[in-house]
């Protein structure tokens, strides 16, 4: 899942997080829960226009997505934009998730404000619905198999560029990309289960190294759009390369 930069809230620490009432992180995206709205009805609504102008554009030109769309159709999940994405009001605190229960990318059209941030919570939540295609995931009982995800989503997806962590206001010299793929990944992790930080801070450091290193499709950290274009070539390159032998 996509956070956003406010941290989880120190009420939401102190609860009890019993498995029993873990809503899975439903209650981010109350939308969810809600009967369709027509077309007509939602085309009246700027932030919905916007979400899906911004998402064609990051479908259309954006190579980190571009990568993975087609490695999702190489893996057998081919990705339709009317079925496979939805623009949805959320929570403050998220702008993005994706729901394994039906197999959509949620984006949060009203946390979504600039191009920018569209590709990237597209392109995180796309390393999710990658994952869920290559691999039989279980997000909703097994914490590892959700930290692993998110480990590689924050790797991957651009979250922890220098840039982005400068607008942060986190700066750091050695090993601050992976500080920051484990920061994420924890906080990610507590936005949509009921357990304790310790809980979620064991599962991460406990397949950080093997997820860390997991860098399919991209077969390097892009960390950059320079990068993920070489990466989409070389992607491309070896899918032509296998089809003739």
């Amino acid at each position: 899942m996509e956070r956003g930069e406010a941290a989880p809230s120190p009420a939401a620490e102190e609860k009890g997080r019993g498995e029993e009432d873990d809503d899975f992180g439903y209650r981010l995206f109350p939308d969810r829960n809600k009967k369709p709205q027509s077309f007509l009805v939602r085309s009246l609504f700027t932030f919905h226009n916007r979400c899906q102008l911004m998402l064609r554009m990051t479908l259309d030109t954006n190579p980190y997505a571009q990568l993975l769309l087609e490695a999702m159709k190489q893996s057998g999940c081919t990705v339709f934009n009317d079925r496979h994405f939805s623009c949805e009001n959320c929570d403050g605190c998220v702008s993005g998730g994706f729901d394994s229960a039906t197999s959509q990318i949620v984006l949060c059209q009203n946390n979504i404000r600039h191009q920018s941030h569209m590709n990237r919570v597209v392109t995180h939540e796309l390393i999710h619905a990658f994952d869920h295609c290559r691999a039989h995931v279980d997000w909703f009982k097994n914490v590892k198999h959700l930290a692993c995800s998110e480990i590689r989503a924050a790797n991957l997806s651009g979250d922890c560029t220098l840039m982005n962590e400068i607008t942060r206001f986190k700066f750091g010299l050695k090993g601050h990309h992976q500080t920051c793929v484990r920061d994420r990944a924890i906080r990610s992790i507590l936005a949509v289960r009921k357990v304790s930080k310790e809980t979620a801070e064991k599962a991460v450091d406990e397949v950080f190294d093997a997820c860390f290193n997991d860098l399919e499709p991209f077969g390097r950290i892009p960390h950059s759009k320079t990068d993920a274009k070489r990466a989409y070539r070389d992607f491309q390159n070896r899918d032509r390369y296998n089809a003739n032998l």
